[in-house]
């Protein structure tokens, strides 16, 4: 069944993002890959995959194709929250590269190619050359978020990957504000229960005294 309410994007990097398709909200398990409506839906509101490709391999896939798929990236998702919970606030090393092997191997599945498009913006050249993904069966819809997992583990510094301080909330984030002070996923969430949990903390012995 498909989340009633949207995905969160908080991480400031996708493939954290899709670590925290599940999360605790107010208390309640939240599972947004929960079966192949839910990765569907999540993979269309990252941007990962274009919607026409989304309903033609809806489409196309056969009774409980998408589900299967769906359990492969709850698979891919556990395996990888725990190599970067392993790994968060400290620099990747080479020897690190062993371990991501089954990434790798996920990669090399790629079917994208080069083609020249139209330019979007004003420039010089009307246009542009693009990379581009054929997406010619359900497990295609993978590939995207290796790369997103991929981009992470090469472009992020695991220094400042940091779970949220939260005491029940189970996000990752990529701190990449000015002196790296982030705390929460959200000011929203975690942040204003904690400044509300601190108020109530420093307002209570006045209220016995009283």
């Amino acid at each position: 069944m498909t989340q009633p309410m949207p995905a969160l994007f908080l991480a400031d990097s996708l493939g954290l993002d899709f670590l925290n398709s599940i999360a605790t909200l107010a208390d309640t398990r939240v599972d947004w890959l929960e079966d192949g409506d839910g990765l569907l839906d999540w993979l269309r509101q990252a941007r990962l995959v274009p919607d026409d490709a989304i309903a033609s391999i809806r489409a196309r896939a056969i009774p409980g194709e998408i589900d299967r798929l769906a359990d492969q990236a709850r698979g891919l998702r556990e395996w990888f929250g725990g190599f970067v919970r392993e790994r968060k606030g400290h620099p990747l090393k080479v020897a690190d590269l062993s371990t991501l092997e089954p990434l790798n191997q996920l990669l090399k599945r790629e079917e994208g190619y080069n083609e020249i498009v139209a330019r979007e913006s004003d420039a010089s050249s009307p246009l542009q050359l693009a990379r581009s993904r054929r997406w010619s069966s359900p497990e295609s819809l993978l590939l995207p978020i290796a790369q997103s997992l991929a981009q992470l583990v090469c472009e992020e510094d695991f220094s400042f990957v940091k779970a949220c301080e939260g005491p029940a909330c189970t996000m990752l984030f990529a701190d990449h504000t000015r002196g790296h002070a982030r705390k929460w996923c959200s000011m929203s969430l975690c942040g204003n229960r904690a400044k509300q949990a601190a108020h109530r903390q420093r307002t209570k012995p006045a209220h016995h005294a009283a």
